[in-house]
């Protein structure tokens, strides 16, 4: 038996097999996210272990909410721009959180960011910020 009837005969049912694996793993990111954000938005809190990087990404969830606690304002950071690994866990972001307005008032970084959760969207008017 030849590769090519190999290919022939398997060929169809391994890339089907790889389609669904693929879909499962955007349906676990999925739910992974979704779950995070309940955990942070029920507790207001750090939630830990939080989705990576590439997990929020894969599925779907490209923006993060971040609150400042100086100003009470509410902002959306694009995943997609994060200059970090795809393996770092979401919670990690935060200490790299700061408020651009807060800042330019103070004359130097302020650091005092909260993450709110993880969204498709950004921040509009017609997509308010998470309660």
């Amino acid at each position: 038996m030849g590769t090519k009837s190999r290919e022939t005969i398997y060929g169809g049912s391994v890339r089907a097999a790889a389609e669904c694996a693929i879909e499962a793993r955007k349906e676990a990111d999925r739910l992974a996210v979704q779950a995070w954000n309940k955990r942070m938005l029920g507790f207001q809190g750090p939630a830990q272990p939080s989705p990576t990087l590439g997990d929020a990404l894969n599925a779907g969830y490209c923006y993060l909410e971040v609150r400042c606690l100086g100003c009470d304002t509410h902002q959306t950071v694009a995943l997609d721009i994060v200059r970090r690994p795809k393996a770092t866990p979401i919670h990690e972001l935060e200490r790299y959180m700061r408020c651009k307005d807060c800042s330019q008032v103070r004359g130097y970084p302020y650091k005092r960011s909260h993450l709110v959760a993880l969204r498709p969207t950004k921040i509009s008017a017609s997509h308010t910020p998470s309660t």
